[in-house]
């Protein structure tokens, strides 16, 4: 999927999560009428809060745009100091979303491509992921795995991604299974690449609660070690995104 392919970024992440948009709205006007009732320093108080809050909402709609739409995160060039060879086979694993999937079969025609979609309502519970999924359905070769079970041979791919996936997963035990399949699909030599937004500064500074979303990157770190993966690389994208590349030995 090409940039002039895609929906914007921004509009996307609006559409998906527009419950929290509306309330963070909403909470910015309630707060600016109620400070014209209150006396000071209390009216004060409730305008900051209402400045505050449609700050957050301008910076996190502005973040998006910048790491969605404008940078280069979705040519995926910057695969190529993660994967210097590419890879023969690969797969995509998502969990509900995957705007992965096109963009690497055209980049990577002749390699062939396995796709696993974790999506599971009890386990990933984010509205935001049923408005995506009713808006970008699963590609129509995937098939359905779970955290523990990605339904591949052992040591039959080069390349594992999860872009913006594992994080979905909540429960950590969910995710160090996930991670256990990873390495157990790769080759020897093979890689994981892992993409997400960290809970740090930057992304706090820029999604405010939202980056709590996110989970840090002592987490990635953690887990690739759990499954007996080493980081070979790391990349910061667009300020905001990280990419890991773990290899299996």
């Amino acid at each position: 999927m090409t940039p002039e392919q895609r929906h914007s970024g921004a509009r996307d992440a609006i559409v998906y999560n527009w419950p929290q948009y509306a309330a963070g709205l909403a909470t910015a006007v309630a707060a600016g009428v109620v400070a014209r009732q209150l006396p000071r320093p209390v009216s004060d108080f409730a305008r900051i809060g209402s400045a505050a809050a449609l700050t957050l909402l301008g910076t996190a709609t502005a973040a998006g745009w910048y790491v969605y739409d404008r940078s280069d995160l979705y040519t995926y060039d910057w695969l190529a100091a993660l994967l210097p060879r590419t890879p023969s086979s690969y797969l995509v694993v998502s969990c509900g979303l995957d705007e992965v999937s096109a963009s690497l079969a055209a980049r990577w025609p002749a390699a062939r491509q396995s796709a696993v979609d974790l999506y599971d309502p009890t386990l990933t519970d984010e509205g935001s992921i049923r408005r995506a999924r009713r808006r970008v359905p699963p590609p129509a070769h995937a098939v359905a795995g779970r955290p523990g079970a990605l339904r591949l041979a052992s040591a039959g791919t080069d390349a594992v991604l999860l872009v913006f996936a594992a994080h979905e997963l909540r429960r950590a035990r969910d995710r160090e299974e996930l991670f256990a399949e990873c390495a157990r699909v790769l080759r020897p030599g093979g890689t994981l690449i892992v993409t997400e937004h960290l809970r740090d500064a930057a992304n706090t500074a820029a999604f405010g609660p939202g980056a709590w979303h996110f989970l840090p990157r002592a987490e990635w770190l953690r887990l690739a070690a759990h499954a007996g993966l080493h980081q070979a690389a790391e990349r910061r994208l667009a300020r905001l995104v990280t990419a890991f590349a773990f290899t299996k030995e």
